[in-house]
């Protein structure tokens, strides 16, 4: 094969390449962005609160 052919197919194989990890980026991003949220809200100070006031209640009545 000729060296320009060849070029032209390593830039074909290298855009091909980087279409496809740019189409599985969005839903990625949108998946780790989720989790993420879910992090932050789960350790927010009013959650762990809630969740602590919870949980002290019910051990107050194990106790009983």
């Amino acid at each position: 094969m000729v060296t320009t052919t060849k070029d032209a197919i390593d830039v074909v194989a290298a855009s091909t390449a980087v279409l496809t990890m740019a189409s599985w980026l969005p839903p990625t991003a949108s998946i780790l962005t989720i989790v993420w949220l879910g992090i932050r809200i789960w350790e927010s100070e009013t959650i762990q609160c809630l969740f602590k006031t919870k949980q002290s209640k019910r051990n107050k009545s194990k106790r009983k």
